[in-house]
């Protein structure tokens, strides 16, 4: 099991505490246990000088007698345990005890009498002390004076009361240690409770919050400075993983889309693994030559006269499987998409960084009119657009390409007086490079490169790798024409079907015209982009396909509808979506017709979607749609005048519709000739005003 830092920091802390506190408390015995020592032998030092002057005094005065009672009175202090006078055999010569005089200290007891002045600690709690009394002239009477020491004069103190105050300091020490121990651990512990654990499982509960997906979280540690940089460098940190997240989300969408599309177009992928088999080859081919090359280097010394003209088709190697290296990317490339104009785009851009190019742009030929039209220009400002279209004429030199189907290089166009210098968009050109674009044997136009951004000249390798690349483009152009006319094809059959069912109701005759007016009107106020755009323009155009499953009796009814009527007719959105269920490039289109009879409180039909449930373009489509109905003749009532239809728009902002978008789109019926003229849009004649009781509600006048 694994200890928690807390109690490792607060382990190691104590096991310092421990270790520095005994330290100190040893040294300080150390240091009372030798100043006792010290106050001992300082006191024994005086005791013996005092000593040794009394009997000193009372040796003078003859009364060597008082010597013993000197010794006897100092002996009754409770400290004093024997004090007396022996010479170097080991006899006492005097003693507090009177017995002792006259005795010989025992062979095996006595201790080995220094020759001078000492002090030391024999046993634990004894102190004895040894100082010399040595011969004076006053002496000579009674000793003689050639004996230098008259005897030792030796003090046993008892170190007992000392002993009993250190012992008390020493207990009070380990009880002071054992306390600032406790209340070091006790304050560093709430330290690291209150300042690093609250903190650290705080930010531990928002991290088992992320690791369960959730992202809104944000941590607000204010313990610390270090704590307060922590939080926000995880705050930070979670925002990143958040967007990563979203984004790898996003381009996980983005390709599935793109994996869709591009499974309608096996003849490309069938082309694209073509390809893919020749750059195998190509490169078992190039492997097999450098095998061949390192031979011939090994048998270099043998062929030297040679050795050049191999290095020459060396490099032509190198620079053919360079070529179709490049190709095989631009392949790629170009066949990644299946949009006519990205696809235009993809090509001039694509060429003009394999070319260097300074200018790049493509010209498509409009056989019928006898007329050319300049698109995708990159590498110069944006012409006039009437300068976009240019006649034929001897002096193109996209016109000569197209007349004579080949591609054309002019290394110097001042070598070439017959081509213009200046283009009919107005930039100068040096060297440029024109290749056709055909399919089969039909010339759909050219694509062109001008000038080096190196200020080199084009040459003949790059006119062969541009006509490469023009065929691949030209095929892939072929097959993006072909996905669009078929698009187109789709469109127009269910467009006939629309046509069909508006054909047999004089009533609704040209309402999906009127509605894709309007709703592309909103959408481009509304700024979106382009392929928004398309599903706007389809949807308004088929949004009412569905009611080819309706009774034409019933759509046709004068009178009052039943709840069954109004029932069947509230099918026709499901209905249209199942119609175009199998056309999955019109998926969206599908969810904006089954949407475009949900209101934004929730109450439409059929899945009683709200607010930002519904997509933008069937809240646009849902608006166009009602308008054109108000303003609209019906079987059961005459159309609305606009100021009325207008106000019924005003007052179902916010319940039936999106109330961002009714005032913008009241604003663009207001603008000047934004509605048809009268004979156009027949629903705009002039009416008397109903009565609000026969007015009928904008959702019912659908």
């Amino acid at each position: 099991m694994s200890i928690s830092l807390k109690t490792k920091i607060l382990t190691l802390i104590t096991a310092i505490l421990v270790v520095v506190i005994s330290t100190v408390a040893y040294h300080n015995y150390r240091q009372q246990k030798e100043m006792l020592h010290e106050i001992a032998n300082r006191n024994t030092s005086v005791l013996i000088e005092t000593i040794k002057s009394s009997v000193a005094n009372a040796m003078l005065s003859g009364r060597s007698d008082e010597v013993a009672s000197i010794f006897a009175k100092i002996k009754s202090r409770e400290f004093v345990k024997s004090i007396r006078i022996v010479d170097a055999e080991g006899k006492i010569l005097n003693s507090a005890d009177r017995d002792e005089i006259g005795t010989t200290i025992p062979q095996q007891g006595r201790p080995k009498l220094p020759s001078r002045n000492l002090s030391l600690l024999p046993e634990e709690g004894v102190f004895l002390s040894y100082a010399r009394i040595f011969n004076a002239p006053q002496c000579y009477k009674c000793h003689p004076a050639s004996k230098e020491t008259l005897g030792l004069l030796e003090i046993k103190l008892s170190l007992g009361y000392m002993n009993g105050f250190i012992s008390r300091e020493r207990e009070l020490a380990i009880v002071s240690a054992v306390l600032m121990v406790l209340l070091t651990m006790v304050t560093i512990f709430i330290f690291l409770v209150a300042y690093v654990e609250r903190p650290i499982r705080k930010m531990m509960r928002c991290m088992e919050q992320v690791e369960q997906g959730n992202f809104d979280q944000e941590i607000n540690l204010t313990s610390s400075q270090e704590m307060r940089s922590l939080g926000n460098s995880f705050n930070h940190m979670v925002g990143t993983i958040a967007n990563l997240m979203e984004s790898t989300v996003q381009h996980e969408r983005e390709l599935a889309r793109a994996q869709e599309k591009l499974a309608h177009h096996r003849e490309t992928h069938l082309m694209n693994g073509r390809l893919e088999e020749q750059i195998r080859e190509i490169e078992n081919l190039n492997v097999t030559l450098e095998e061949r090359i390192e031979e011939i280097e090994e048998a270099n010394y043998k062929i030297a006269d040679l050795a050049g003209e191999l290095e020459d088709k060396n490099t032509n190697l190198e620079k053919a499987v360079a070529k179709l290296s490049t190709l095989y990317r631009l392949g790629l490339a170009i066949n990644s998409t299946i949009e006519v104009e990205d696809l235009y785009q993809l090509v001039v851009k694509t060429t003009m960084d394999t070319m260097q190019a300074q200018v790049g742009y493509v010209v498509l030929y409009d056989a019928e009119h006898g007329e050319l039209r300049i698109t995708n220009l990159i590498g110069y400002r944006d012409p006039n657009p009437q300068h976009l279209r240019v006649p034929m004429k001897p002096s193109s030199v996209s016109s000569w390409v197209i007349q004579n189907s080949k591609p054309l290089l002019i290394t110097d166009i001042t070598l070439t007086p017959e081509f213009d210098r200046v283009s009919p968009i107005g930039f100068e050109r040096k060297t440029l490079i024109c290749v056709p674009l055909m399919v089969k044997d039909e010339i759909i136009g050219t694509l062109t490169v001008v000038n080096k951004l190196n200020n080199t000249v084009y040459n003949h390798e790059e006119l062969e790798l541009l006509s490469t690349i023009a065929a691949q483009a030209s095929i892939a152009i072929k097959n993006a024409m072909l996905y669009d006319e078929q698009q187109k094809t789709y469109l127009n059959t269910i467009q006939a079907l629309v046509s069909a069912i508006e054909a047999s109701d004089s009533y609704t005759r040209g309402h999906s015209e009127r509605v894709t007016r309007f709703s592309l009107a909103l959408a481009r106020k509304l700024e979106l982009p382009a392929n928004r755009l398309k599903v706007i323009e389809r949807a308004a155009i088929l949004h009412d396909i569905g009611k080819i499953g309706i009774d034409l009796s019933l759509l046709h009814k004068e009178a009052t509808l039943t709840r069954d009527d109004v029932a069947e007719l509230q099918q026709h959105p499901t209905i249209g979506m199942k119609i175009l269920e199998p056309i999955e490039f019109l998926h969206d289109v599908r969810l904006c017709i089954g949407q475009h009879h949900e209101r934004y409180d929730g109450k439409g039909y059929p899945n009683r979607l709200a607010g930002q449930e519904l997509l933008l373009e069937s809240r646009i489509l849902a608006i166009a749609d009602s308008f054109d109905a108000m303003t609209s003749d019906r079987p059961y009532r005459k159309a609305l005048k606009l100021e009325v239809a207008i106000q019924e728009l005003a007052e179902n902002a916010g319940t039936q519709f999106d109330p961002e978008l009714v005032p913008i789109f009241i604003k663009l019926l207001k603008t000047p000739n934004f509605l048809p003229q009268r004979e156009e849009y027949p629903g705009l004649h002039v009416v008397p005003s109903p009565s609000k009781a026969d007015a009928p509600h904008s959702c019912i006048a659908q």
